[in-house]
């Protein structure tokens, strides 16, 4: 059962192969906000795995975040995520990045508990 509190801590090493410039959100070579996000959304997801029913998992539905700090090639950023809400099938995340003390960017994120093989047999 997801309980509300539940957390996460995910964490990377900020490589080239995450910088704007190679994701192509930007021209300068610092932390992708799209790979900060994703970051945030591996927290959400492992902060609720072992949970899930058998065969089950969580797809991302909607992300919210603000980006307010770069962080440079060579910096550790973790990514922090908090069950805030579960109401059927939905959970609700607050989420934030870091890079040491400094807060990089925060905000919310909601996940979907799906059936793999249902979801896949979509495609």
């Amino acid at each position: 059962m997801i309980e509300v509190g539940s957390k996460h801590t995910s964490s990377m090493v900020v490589t080239d192969a995450v910088t704007a410039i190679q994701i192509g959100s930007g021209d300068m070579p610092v932390l992708a906000t799209p790979a900060m996000m994703a970051l945030m959304e591996n927290a959400a997801m492992l902060a609720v795995k072992d949970e899930l029913p058998e065969g089950c998992t969580t797809v991302g539905g909607h992300i919210a975040s603000s980006h307010l700090k770069p962080s440079k090639i060579g910096d550790e950023v973790r990514a922090e995520a908090e069950v805030t809400k579960v109401y059927g099938k939905k959970i609700e995340f607050k989420v934030a990045a870091y890079c040491g003390e400094t807060l990089l960017g925060e905000g919310t994120h909601l996940r979907f508990i799906v059936d793999c093989e249902k979801f896949m047999s979509r495609l």
